[in-house]
C-alpha cells in the first residue's frame, strides 16, 4: 500500500485478533463448565449467591430482588465478555455473526441441560438474559474498534500530510538534459513523483 491509496483501510493486528480468539475460547470452556456442571452446588454457585444477596440486602437492595433477579443480571454479565471478545476476534464484516451465533449457543445449552442434566433446569429467561449480554458485549466491541480505526486513519492521513510535504520542500536536482532526451524519444515518462509505502500499525 503506498500513501496515494487513499481508499485502503488500515490493516487488521495480528497480535489482537490472536489475543482475542485466545481468550474467547478459553473463556467459553469456562462457561460450558459453568453451564454443563450437573449441579450448582458441585461448583459452589448456590453458596455465592446467597452471600451476594445478603451483602445487597446490607446496601439498601429491595427484598422483592431476588435469586432470579439475580440469576437474570449474573446472565447477562456472563456473556458480555463472550461478546466482546467474539467481536474482537470475528473479521470486520462479519462482526454481526456474534449477534446470531451466542444466542444460538445459549439456546444450545439450555436444550442440553433439559434434556441431559437431571439437576438443571431448561428456563427461556436464560436465553433472552445471555442474548442481551452478547449483544452489550457484541456493541461494546463494535464501538472500540470504530474508534482504533478512526484513530488509524488520522495516523495515516498524518503520515501522508508530513511525507507530501517533506518531498515539496526538498530541493529538486536539475535533470540531465541528454537522458531527458533519450527518455523523450523512447516515450518514457519522467515526471512522477515516486510514493512512500506506509507502515502496519499496531492496532
Amino acid at each position: 500500500m503506498t500513501y496515494a491509496d487513499e481508499d485502503r483501510k488500515p490493516g487488521r493486528s495480528r497480535m489482537r485478533v490472536g489475543l482475542a480468539t485466545v481468550l474467547f475460547i478459553i473463556y467459553l470452556a469456562f462457561v460450558m463448565w459453568v453451564t454443563m456442571s450437573p449441579s450448582l452446588d458441585g461448583i459452589g454457585v448456590d453458596t455465592v449467591a446467597d452471600r451476594v444477596l445478603r451483602v445487597l440486602y446490607r446496601l439498601g437492595m429491595p427484598e422483592s430482588f431476588g435469586y432470579m433477579e439475580l440469576e437474570f443480571v449474573a446472565n447477562i454479565g456472563m456473556f458480555i465478555p463472550l461478546g466482546f471478545l467474539l467481536g474482537l476476534a470475528l473479521p470486520g464484516w462479519g462482526w454481526w455473526l456474534a449477534l446470531i451465533l451466542l444466542p444460538a449457543y445459549s439456546a444450545g445449552i439450555e436444550w442440553v441441560q433439559g434434556e441431559y442434566l437431571g439437576d438443571r433446569v431448561s428456563d427461556v429467561r436464560d436465553i433472552v438474559s445471555n442474548s442481551l449480554g452478547a449483544w452489550i458485549g457484541t456493541f461494546m466491541a463494535a464501538t472500540l474498534r470504530g474508534m482504533v480505526h478512526a484513530r488509524d486513519r488520522k495516523v495515516l492521513e498524518r503520515a501522508r500530510w508530513e511525507e507530501q510535504h517533506r518531498r515539496r520542500r526538498a530541493p529538486r536536482r536539475a535533470a540531465d538534459p541528454a537522458a531527458t532526451a533519450v527518455l523523450d524519444d523512447l516515450g518514457v515518462p519522467h515526471d512522477r513523483t515516486p510514493t512512500a509505502p506506509t507502515r502496519q500499525l499496531p492496532f
